[in-house]
């Protein structure tokens, strides 16, 4: 013979934490097979194979485990001498290879024996894990590109979420439904994740993306009119005014998006405070941008009114920090030291007959007083 097909796999060791590379069969140009002894087929037993060029190259291509390769390797007069007798019998370590009887399936195809089918499986199961692992650290890279933010119970629009949802799948190239169904529930706060695993248990991962939608639309429609009146009656308080008319505008768009920019200008501005609604005119705005940029003209005048000093009310008159601050004048004048207090409050205010008034004293009887004390020297004889 002038070659043979030698078959490398790389297999466990005996402790399982590393592998060998080991030579499990032997080939023959007549398409015969004989098998090695599972104690004979670690490389190191076949020191002349390993001494050829081809071996190098079969030893770089194993990478992972149960991984084979079947090469014909033309033989030497070492080699021949190794798995050749004289009669050109195959042979190993002085004796004679079983040959492995191959059964031919009606498509032509050989079938494989139970241990090759145990490492297909094993294989196949080691290659579902590295893809689907793979495939979750894919789909939260696609979801930090979606512009959208997650869901609540309290968003007032679940149609038009769903709707944003959709839109931002198709940019982001999920497409299949199973992927839309896993990409949502990165996108749901914690109080809906409960929704979201009952939905698994009833309809499951491989259902149609319409069910899930439909189920989402009911589950989290809201008929009452709160959202509504709220992002209505939402007013300027204080901080910035450009953030309330963006905060506005969001809360708008949210309860309903198919509202025109008139409307929509008119309905954040009747929030502003008046003296700053009456220096912008109407007529100049297009968009909310136009609104935006002259608010920003005139958010000094608000840092400016924050900076008043705030007055407090006293028997209907204006009363200021420093008025506060002033020496009592009835202490001042019966001598009783610099005192810091209102006059209206001051204990030594005369009274309408000219006398001071006294603190009011509490009065109690003496006998009591001494029955008592003489009780307390008695327990201490």
């Amino acid at each position: 013979m002038e070659k043979l097909q030698f078959e490398f796999t790389l297999l466990p060791s005996s402790d399982g934490k590393s592998n060998i590379l080991c030579i499990t069969s032997i080939g023959t140009p007549d398409s015969k097979v004989y098998a090695i002894p599972e104690e004979l087929q670690g490389v190191s037993h076949h020191k002349t194979l390993c001494s050829t060029t081809s071996f190098t190259k079969v030893k770089n291509s194993l990478k992972k485990r149960y991984q084979k390769r079947r090469i014909w390797i033309t033989l030497s007069k070492e080699l021949s001498e190794t798995y050749l007798d004289a009669d050109n019998n195959i042979q190993f370590n002085d004796q004679y290879l079983e040959e492995i009887s191959i059964e031919k399936s009606l498509t032509g195809n050989t079938l494989p024996t139970e241990t090759e089918r145990l490492e297909k499986i094993f294989v196949r199961f080691l290659e579902n894990t590295q893809t689907s692992s793979n495939k979750q650290q894919n789909l939260k890279n696609i979801a930090e590109k979606f512009v959208i933010e997650k869901f609540t119970t309290r968003n007032p629009n679940a149609s038009q979420w769903i709707e944003m949802f959709e839109k931002e799948c198709i940019r982001c190239d999920v497409t299949t439904d199973e992927s839309k169904i896993e990409v949502l529930r990165l996108f749901l706060d914690k109080s809906c994740l409960d929704w979201y695993n009952s939905m698994i248990i009833k309809l499951s991962m491989n259902s149609d993306w319409s069910q899930w939608k439909d189920k989402f639309c009911h589950s989290f429609i809201n008929k009452g009119w709160n959202p509504v009146i709220y992002a209505l009656s939402f007013k300027y308080k204080e901080g910035l005014l450009v953030d309330y008319a963006m905060r506005k505008e969001k809360l708008l768009l949210e309860m309903r998006k198919s509202i025109d920019t008139d409307t929509l200008i008119d309905i954040i501005a009747a929030g502003l405070p008046e003296f700053i609604l009456n220096k912008i005119d109407r007529e100049s705005l297009k968009d909310t941008v136009d609104l935006f940029n002259e608010l920003g003209k005139y958010e000094h005048l608000m840092n400016r009114r924050s900076r008043i000093t705030p007055r407090k009310y006293e028997n209907q008159k204006y009363v200021s920090k420093n008025e506060e601050k002033s020496p009592c004048k009835i202490c001042d004048k019966l001598n009783k030291g610099t005192r810091y207090h209102p006059e209206a409050t001051c204990w030594c205010r005369s009274n309408e007959n000219g006398q001071v008034k006294k603190r009011d004293y509490k009065h109690v009887n003496n006998s009591v007083i001494e029955a008592e004390l003489i009780t307390d020297q008695k327990n201490e004889l």
